[in-house]
């Protein structure tokens, strides 16, 4: 060995996934996690091609110790020193008992492979689908190329051909990622080659925001000022319909994600000993994947609940959405967010949709319906909410620690500050003079 060698075991048992620790002494042995294992890699430069940058895997830990790891490390070097390349040596005895399915296996191959094997049942079906669309036109230029030989150019070439787009490009990589995984489990591409999806990259991820009126909009978050929310409340909402000026307003007063509003149902509301509440089951929860996460009970209060209960009162009892929409074969099912959304921007002074329709256009621009939820929020920690409260009321589960021990709910605690924020709207949208300091 090269010097000493040193393992820290420590290190090595709080290794996350993606993590790796580097073994001094052993110039190119490491140990990386991933989210099932901990597996000890040579990596190391061809000694036929000293730009190839080659990986091959020694075994798992603890299975294999860290003095065994360095055995066959010390092996392994020997044998690249001695101008053999141990991952080709390693390919091509792989080639002689090579399943017939693997020969020619393509990278649009493994698109659709991920997609069917893996995708569609793990995740929503919608998800599912958008994925696999975003992956087979992002690499439909590459599809034909053969596995085994994706390079970390192909890999910056891809990702480079995206970057106008960075949030597309991100996900490209990330999902390309997960399926190069998920063929190499399978045995359709070696196990010692490097998963260069996975590789960080020179380039960075940074949004431009959406596009208006040609321009990129940036992505500062915005949260609305007392003095646009009372233009918002006692002008702009006029200038939509019911159901949509409705929505707002929920999303405003209960701080609740606008995909969960467009999906209320009557069963969800109940009236309790402290009053009215609107229960969100955890399988309908944008965080239902999260195992700490619950049922969200949402404190009705001011004018979250007189249009709650005026909805309860104006749908037809055999309509179980309280803001449903018909679809174009005549079902009945709940309005989606991204409707809401449209009718925002269908407002917008700079919106091009439909310009031979005149309209009056909002007074308070820029803006969309998750602003709302932000603005409620901000307003929330202005008057003095603690934020393990606010937290609950977004419907946020406490990281680490804090969300492992911490189990209490905060009805009360919501109640009570659903109901300040609902007084300071009211006041607000009243007549009244301003008071921009915060509330106590």
């Amino acid at each position: 060995m090269e010097g000493s060698m040193y393992f820290d075991a420590r290190a090595a048992k709080a290794l996350k996934p993606g993590e790796h620790i580097l073994v001094q002494g052993c110039p190119g042995l490491r140990l990386v996690a991933t989210k099932t294992r901990k597996t000890w890699e040579y990596r190391y430069r061809s000694p036929l091609d000293k730009n190839a940058l080659r990986q091959i895997k020694i075994g798992s830990w603890p299975t294999l110790s860290a003095p065994e790891a360095a055995a066959k490390w010390t092996a392994l070097r020997d044998e690249r020193e001695s101008g053999v390349d141990p991952a080709l040596r390693k390919r091509r005895e792989r080639a002689l008992v090579v399943v017939p399915q693997v020969t020619g296996y393509t990278i649009g191959r493994m698109v659709e492979d991920y997609a069917a094997g893996y995708l569609a049942t793990n995740r929503e079906p919608k998800g599912a689908k958008a994925v696999g669309l975003r992956l087979r036109k992002a690499l439909a230029p590459y599809a034909g190329i053969l596995a085994i030989d994706t390079s970390r150019r192909l890999v910056f070439a891809v990702i480079e051909g995206l970057l106008d787009t960075p949030i597309l490009a991100k996900s490209v990589k990330i999902e390309m990622s997960a399926a190069w995984r998920f063929a190499a489990e399978a045995g359709r591409v070696p196990e010692d080659m490097p998963n260069w999806w996975a590789e960080k990259t020179s380039h960075r991820f940074r949004s431009k925001g959406a596009l208006r009126a040609g321009e990129h909009k940036g992505t500062a978050k915005r949260v609305l000022a007392p003095h646009e929310l009372r233009v918002l409340l006692r002008e702009d909402l006029d200038l939509f319909s019911t159901q949509v000026a409705q929505f707002l307003q929920l999303q405003l007063w209960t701080c609740t994600r606008g995909g969960e509003i467009c999906q209320m149902r009557r069963s969800q509301i109940a009236q309790e000993k402290d009053g009215w509440w609107w229960i969100i089951p955890k399988s309908e929860m944008k965080g239902r994947h999260v195992q700490a996460a619950f049922d969200l009970r949402v404190p009705l209060e001011g004018r979250a609940k007189t249009i709650v209960l005026e909805l309860l009162a104006s749908t037809p009892a055999d309509v179980q959405w309280l803001f449903p929409s018909r679809s174009r074969d005549g079902q009945i099912k709940g309005q989606t967010q991204a409707y809401m959304q449209s009718k925002v921007h269908y407002m917008q002074p700079y919106s091009n949709a439909r310009q031979d329709h005149v309209r009056e256009r909002l007074k308070v621009t820029h803006w969309s319906p998750h602003d709302l939820r932000r603005t409620g929020r901000t307003i929330l920690a202005q008057m003095g909410c603690p934020h393990e409260v606010g937290e609950a009321i977004l419907g946020h589960v406490l990281p680490g620690v804090a969300g492992d021990y911490n189990l209490y709910r905060y009805d009360a605690e919501r109640r009570h500050w659903l109901r300040l924020l609902s007084e300071r709207l009211e006041l607000i949208a009243g007549e009244g003079p301003l008071d921009h300091s915060p509330q106590p």
